[in-house]
């Protein structure tokens, strides 16, 4: 359960991170100009989604010592839905929803299932 805990943070981290990331990025300017009067909350939001990158593979690698890296590396995956989905919802970040992906996104899902359907090997 440690491992399978720890994954499961790192997933989460990375995936604050990445939101956090792609908020702060599109909120800076673009001229270096325009650099010289920047808000103070995007460069915060930036740092803090670097910080969460790095606290992610804090726990990515504490996980790894107790999981084994065919099961632990398909979770990844589990990010890649959150961040679609929650860029998606979350308002601000104006995501275009495409029917094709949800194939994508069910498949990747039962592929999960079917990766962990099994117990832990002993």
């Amino acid at each position: 359960m440690k491992g399978r805990g720890l994954a499961l943070a790192s997933m989460l981290l990375v995936t604050a991170a990445q939101l956090m990331l792609r908020w702060s990025v599109v909120q800076l300017p673009l001229t270096s100009a325009e650099w010289r009067t920047l808000p103070p909350l995007p460069l915060s939001v930036l740092a803090g989604g670097l910080f969460a990158y790095g606290l992610s593979m804090l726990c990515w690698t504490a996980a790894l010592r107790h999981l084994a890296l065919n099961r632990a590396y398909p979770l990844l995956s589990i990010s890649y839905l959150l961040v679609w989905a929650l860029a998606l919802w979350l308002p601000g970040f104006h995501e275009p929803f495409h029917a094709g992906a949800v194939p994508g996104v069910l498949l990747t899902l039962v592929g999960l299932l079917l990766l962990w359907q099994r117990g832990e090997p002993r």
